[in-house]
């Protein structure tokens, strides 16, 4: 049994505490959030006062916190007060910037550190199936990878710090720019009279395939499991679509990459969140694209 500190306990970071502590660990988490810590609570999660709290006794500290400079503050605040030799996981989708900044903090306590964005969505932390990408020093990733397994369906080593960001990041453009792909041809089919199924039959073997298509399928029908079955509540919500795509820009912009695609879907995004859709799945930009409201 590994002692567990876990700051930022919300939509994702409440069920990879479960999973943590179905797995036999001893977790102490911390969120700003009464209700979160609620349900934490409700999962087994002891729940402290702070974050400072969480972290006294950790073996591990992982934080799951809504963006770069969240991630900066707290370490500042807890890297001084972690035992020697602590690893410290951010699994937050952050800049990569702000990621090597928090490698860097843990580094001038003497604390190893590995930035470990997830990808899989809400269904993948309550699954325990998350893909992690994963950046840091051997050593560090050595000690991470046994703690990430019980939340994890894989576990990549991506490089150095900063490095899992970097793949999250390009990794999310890819889909943000496939499923705008994807929408536009359902509402092609629709205008030539195409059925939904005609399409995802012949798309789904072919060369037209892709995870946007035969796993989240745009349209109602041919993936059960699809928020689009579901009047799009999300399980990877617009709004953080829009995050991650202005995070690659961001990067492209910084690093001289020309990501022309990506700086389109980046602006369809931000227009689908302007009209309403910010809360829904991100696969409900097909309805925005076919002229609807959100």
């Amino acid at each position: 049994m590994t002692t567990i500190a876990f700051i930022g306990l919300g939509n994702m970071g409440n069920p990879m505490a479960a999973n943590l502590v179905k797995a036999g660990h001893a977790v102490q988490g911390f969120d700003l959030v009464p209700a979160n810590l609620d349900t934490a609570k409700a999962n087994g999660v002891s729940v402290m006062a702070d974050a400072a709290a969480a972290v006294a006794g950790a073996e591990i500290v992982i934080t799951m916190l809504p963006a770069g400079k969240h991630v900066v503050s707290v370490y500042e605040e807890i890297a001084p007060k972690a035992a020697p030799a602590t690893l410290f996981i951010d699994s937050s989708t952050i800049d990569v910037a702000s990621a090597r900044r928090a490698h860097a903090i843990a580094g001038e306590h003497g604390l190893l550190s590995v930035d470990a964005p997830v990808s899989g969505g809400t269904g993948g932390a309550a699954a325990g199936t998350l893909t992690f990408m994963a950046g840091g020093a051997d050593e560090a990733f050595a000690k991470a990878e046994p703690i990430l397994k019980p939340m994890a369906g894989r576990i990549v080593h991506c490089g150095g710090g900063g490095a899992g960001q970097a793949a999250k990041i390009c990794n999310n453009m890819i889909l943000g720019i496939s499923m705008i792909g994807v929408s536009e041809a359902f509402v092609l089919a629709e205008k030539l009279g195409l059925s939904h199924q005609a399409l995802f039959d012949v798309a789904s073997t072919s060369s037209g395939q892709c995870w946007s298509l035969t796993t989240y399928c745009p349209v109602p029908g041919p993936v059960p499991a699809s928020p689009a079955n579901k009047e799009y509540k999300p399980g990877f919500a617009a709004a953080l679509m829009l995050k991650d795509l202005k995070l690659a820009q961001e990067a492209a912009g910084a690093s001289g990459a020309v990501t022309p695609m990506g700086a389109e879907a980046a602006q369809l995004y931000a227009l689908f969140n302007a009209q309403g859709g910010a809360d829904a799945d991100f696969s409900g930009i097909i309805n925005f694209l076919r002229g609807k409201e959100a």
